[in-house]
Order: structure tokens, then C-alpha cells, then sequence
């Protein structure tokens, strides 16, 4: 997946304007306007790079003069204490943007780095890592993104990108198959139908519909693996995604049980920061 130009500068001016308010009065009141700086981005940890492109936005949005060089790119692992881009402008750009660009930037490189530890967990299954709809307001695409570069790929964007039957929906339309059927005669041949199932029956349930993508969720490892045995002997075609209580400790057995893909909510929602400094000095 790769970010539009378009998309980082429009993301760029969303983020800007819920920090900038009015302007930095600190900034304003304290250095003057010509003043140049120079900054320097340094990892104080080990971390996937990401969000680099849309920092160098941000600061690009309050000034087409800023000029940000770096030697890596998105995807790359940066090591504790190396200094991986410099940025130079205007010194008033730089302190009104600092927050801004680190904020993303760190967040971002938190999602992606917390996927790469996910998806080197599986190495050697056939199973891949996917996010969830569980993100931040208003940081889906984003995060989305960092997800990719940490080497995980993306579920459905959102609620009119695919369909998901999950346990509530099957509540109100009166069992698994109903559901599937109610779904397939109002959505388009091309969209793929994913059911939740959580206990045995409905698993047979969704076997007999023929759904495309069964979701099992938070089964024991052991019912798990019942599950995708069950579904391989009947209905080879149909996709298994497993999902809930998924960890870094329990996903490699997970994964062995032999399905196609795990998601994984953590990824995107509970991601930690990663620590990065940029260190600015007047020229």
C-alpha cells in the first residue's frame, strides 16, 4: 500500500490545524521571523520506520521551503541512537511543526513495529497478519498504512468495504444461514461475505451457506483447530480468519493451526509510541 500525494498533504493540514489553532504564540513571541534552524532526527529505540513522508508534509504545509534528507525510507528498521533524517528552514517552521510531525511519526512507527513483531511471530505459516476496524478516529488510513509497512496487510477499510456478519447481526436476522442469505441477495456478486462464528453449530451453519471468509472468534486453540480441520474436510474453498486474545505470546500456535489469516487489534489501537527526538539548533 502506498500513500497518495494527495492524501499525506490533506492528512498533513487535518493534523496541523487541531494543534496550530490561531498560531504558536510561544514561537511567535520568542524567535524572529528569519531566523533559520536546522534539525536532526534521532531514535532513541529500535523501531519501523513510518510516517516520514507525511512529517516532511507537515512542516512542507507551513512552508515549501523546508528542506527534510534522510537516507531511509518507510519499512526500514532504524536502529537506538542513529540519527536517520535532517530538516532545515525556517526556525519558526520548525518549532510550530516539531510536535506535530513527532506525534505521527512516532505513532505510526509504534503501529508498524508492533506488526513486524506479529508477522516475524508466523514466519514459515501460510498465515498473514490483518488489522481490524479498531483504529483511531479520523487516523484509519494511516494506520492502515503503517500497517503494510510493518508487513501486515489490511481487512476492510469500512463498513461499506466488504460484509462481516458478526454475532449480532446473526441475533437479528435468526441464525447464521439466514444471514447469509439476506446479505447475498443485496450486495454485489463481486463483494465477499465474512461470517463470525463462535461455537460449533454455527460453524456447520456457515460451512452449509458457503460463505466466502469464516471468521472463528476467541476459540480455544483447540477448538481452533477443530475449526479449521472441519472447514479443509467440507469446504476447502472458504477462507479462515481467526481473531480475539490473539498476543505476540500465542499467535505462532495460532498460526500453525493452519488458517489463512489473524487478526489482530492490538496492531493498530494499542500500538505504543516509539521514542524519537529531533533536536533543533539555529544556523
Amino acid at each position: 500500500m502506498e500513500l497518495d500525494s494527495g492524501i499525506i498533504y490533506a492528512s498533513a493540514a487535518d493534523l496541523l490545524k487541531e494543534d496550530l489553532g490561531r498560531g504558536d504564540i510561544t514561537t511567535q513571541s520568542i524567535v524572529r521571523g528569519g531566523a533559520k534552524a536546522g534539525g536532526r532526527f534521532i531514535a532513541k529505540q529500535d523501531f519501523v520506520l513510518c510516517g516520514l513522508e507525511i512529517a516532511e508534509a507537515i512542516f512542507s504545509t507551513l512552508d515549501s521551503n523546508i528542506r527534510l534528507e534522510s537516507r531511509v525510507y518507510d519499512g526500514e528498521t532504524i536502529k537506538a541512537d542513529t540519527e536517520f533524517a535532517r530538516i532545515e528552514g525556517a526556525a519558526t517552521v520548525l518549532l510550530t511543526g516539531e510536535r506535530t510531525a513527532l506525534n505521527v511519526m512516532q505513532h505510526l512507527s509504534g503501529v508498524a513495529t508492533l506488526t513486524k513483531s506479529f508477522v516475524d511471530r508466523v514466519e514459515g505459516t501460510a498465515a498473514k497478519i490483518v488489522d481490524t476496524r479498531q483504529t483511531t478516529p479520523g487516523l484509519r488510513f494511516l494506520e492502515k498504512y503503517a500497517v503494510t509497512v510493518g508487513g501486515g496487510f489490511n481487512h476492510r477499510f469500512g463498513l461499506d468495504d466488504g460484509v462481516v456478519i458478526t454475532d449480532n447481526h446473526i441475533a437479528l436476522a435468526g441464525g447464521v444461514r439466514r444471514a447469509v442469505e439476506l446479505a447475498r441477495r443485496a450486495v454485489p456478486h463481486l463483494t465477499k461475505i465474512e461470517v463470525e462464528v463462535v461455537s460449533a453449530s454455527q460453524l456447520r451453519e456457515a460451512i452449509a451457506a458457503r460463505t466466502d471468509v469464516i471468521m472463528l472468534s476467541n476459540m480455544s486453540l483447540e477448538e481452533t483447530r477443530e475449526s479449521v480441520k472441519a472447514i479443509r474436510d467440507q469446504a476447502s474453498g472458504i477462507s479462515i480468519e481467526i481473531s480475539g486474545e490473539i498476543t505476540l505470546d500465542n499467535v505462532r500456535q495460532f498460526a500453525e493451526c493452519g488458517a489463512d489469516l489473524i487478526s489482530v487489534a492490538a496492531i493498530s489501537h494499542l500500538a505504543n509510541p516509539v521514542d524519537i527526538r529531533l533536536k533543533i539548533r539555529p544556523l
